[in-house]
């Protein structure tokens, strides 16, 4: 275990760099999911059709060539990435595109009875979406969500391969100076697991915090519902 006391500082720096990568990877992952599932959900071909060619595209073409595409293909065309904003748009984009299947799959499992309902009640399409729909779909996504965010991890070590120091990178690094291949990804591995545990407690947390939400929401209304028939 020399080899990673020794380089722990560098260490260190990479895993501050991956947790970087995987916060602003999930950001992107959840404007793209939301953006691209509720446009598949559209009844109007023009956003319906670039939604489904994106989330097959993205789904389809495989990460690592995203990812060698926006950082070493883009420049021949005369644009250059950040090697990090070049990973975080592939990340982005790739888990977005199978997070919009949850969005789009989630939100049209409703009931029918609620979409009927709010339409007797005068909501537009849109006061629909952000009223009704998307607030009950939310905790039914969260679990699908919370694998996404942990494959956006897992990921995250690809980032290495277009220049990024991320932990991935400075245990590559450590091991070719001495050769201690064993210890340091050992070491990487744990790290990389406890990270993903981390992720799937947020997950665990969120799903209890909006089943607390909903029954305290269901106890209100059963509370006036109680009122109004004894007055």
């Amino acid at each position: 275990m020399d080899a990673v006391i020794e380089y722990s500082a560098l260490m260190g720096q990479g895993l501050l760099v991956t947790i970087l990568v995987t916060v602003l990877g999930a950001a992107l992952t959840i404007l793209v999911a939301f953006a691209a599932g509720l446009a598949g959900l559209s009844q109007h071909g023009f956003l319906r059709w670039p939604s489904y060619i994106f989330v097959e595209f993205f789904r389809g073409s495989g990460l690592l060539v995203q990812m060698f595409w926006f950082f070493y293909a883009l420049p021949f065309l005369g644009i250059e990435l950040n090697p990090v904003f070049a990973g975080v748009l592939a990340l982005g984009l790739n888990e977005g595109a199978y997070a919009a299947e949850v969005v789009r799959g989630t939100i049209r499992s409703r009931p029918r009875g609620q979409t009927e309902a709010a339409i007797a009640l005068g909501m537009g399409p849109v006061k629909r979406l952000w009223r009704i729909l998307i607030p009950q779909s939310i905790p039914a996504m969260l679990p699908s969500f919370g694998n996404v965010m942990v494959d956006l991890l897992k990921n995250t070590s690809l980032v290495s391969l277009v220049t990024v120091s991320d932990l991935t990178w400075r245990a590559f690094n450590a091991r070719t100076v001495t050769g201690a291949t064993v210890e340091l990804f050992l070491t990487i591995l744990v790290i990389y697991y406890l990270l993903s545990l981390g992720i799937g407690w947020i997950t665990r947390f969120l799903e209890r915090r909006f089943a607390l939400d909903r029954k305290a929401l269901r106890d209100t209304r059963k509370r006036t519902l109680i009122g109004a028939v004894s007055r």
